[in-house]
């Protein structure tokens, strides 16, 4: 193998040939429909003669395929990897690496929190690089309208299964499976329209005196809310602005992990519309 066929990456030999034909299928990943040659080799960067081999090979493989007007699309191959790598994909595994580096690079707790049978439900604690004192650990279920992290979740999920967790064990048990009430009702159309506009949720000294945090949902590749990410810390030291920086870092995370998920919608906000 001759030194233009390998590229240094991290310190990791690479096999330039094989990125190059990487990016003619992740150019028709990237595409709705079939791609003449001309076209998918310039969202390739490359001309269309150093294009053809590699789709011929790619072919071979069925990676790709040709219509009768001799365009390209994705192969019967390339649908069985997409689906393996959905078939194994956690929503919990994909995210912990994007939790753990948000709490690297800014020193506050992060946690992670799934859909469960009360409610949303933390999974993972990440603790704060300075001393934070809350009362969130895996198996917490977070109050639906009183945490950034439960109304994250309000904003994105179906108005039945909100009705189902509203009682929980932070809320009145007897409440359980009924429906809002009006000032529940307005709390919810608020974490909405505050989801809408900023692309998060926020706690403001609420419901943990002292203790600010931002929350966002994460979404799989049908468009369902999978894991909401949230970052928390001390009033004194986390801003508490709608685009202050840990507000951003936070939309940030909650789109790398929809990224991991597969999610491909034209942005993170468009299934929150109701």
């Amino acid at each position: 193998m001759d030194k233009q066929e390998q590229t240094e990456d991290s310190g990791q030999r690479g096999v330039q040939s094989a990125e190059v034909g990487g990016r003619l299928l992740l150019a028709l990943a990237g595409q709705p429909g079939a791609m003449t040659l001309k076209d998918l080799a310039a969202a390739a960067g490359m001309p269309p003669s150093r294009a053809h081999p590699y789709l011929v090979s790619f072919g071979k493989l069925r990676l790709i395929e040709q219509d009768a007007a001799g365009h390209y699309a994705l192969g019967a191959a390339a649908l069985q990897l997409g689906l393996t790598c959905l078939y194994q994909l956690d929503p919990v595994k994909a995210a912990v690496p994007v939790a753990e580096e948000l709490a690297r690079t800014t020193g506050y707790a992060v946690a992670l929190a799934v859909w469960g049978n009360f409610g949303a439900t933390i999974v993972r604690m990440i603790d704060a690089r300075q001393p934070l004192h809350v009362s969130m650990r895996a198996g917490t279920v977070m109050s639906l309208l009183g945490t950034a992290t439960g109304r994250a979740f309000a904003a994105v999920l179906p108005q039945e299964k909100l009705d189902h967790a509203i009682g929980g064990p932070l809320g009145e048990p007897e409440a359980a499976g009924q429906p809002m009430n009006a000032q529940q009702r307005e709390e919810l159309r608020t974490a909405i329209a505050e989801m809408q506009a900023h692309g998060v949720a926020r706690a403001n000294g609420r419901p943990m005196p002292g203790v600010n945090a931002f929350s966002a949902a994460a979404f799989d590749h049908e468009g369902v809310p999978a894991i909401v990410i949230t970052s928390l810390g001390h009033q004194d030291h986390f801003p508490a602005g709608w685009d202050s920086g840990a507000a951003q870092a936070v939309r940030a995370a909650a789109a790398e992990i929809s990224r991991r998920l597969g999610f491909s919608g034209p942005s993170a906000a468009s299934p929150w519309a109701r």
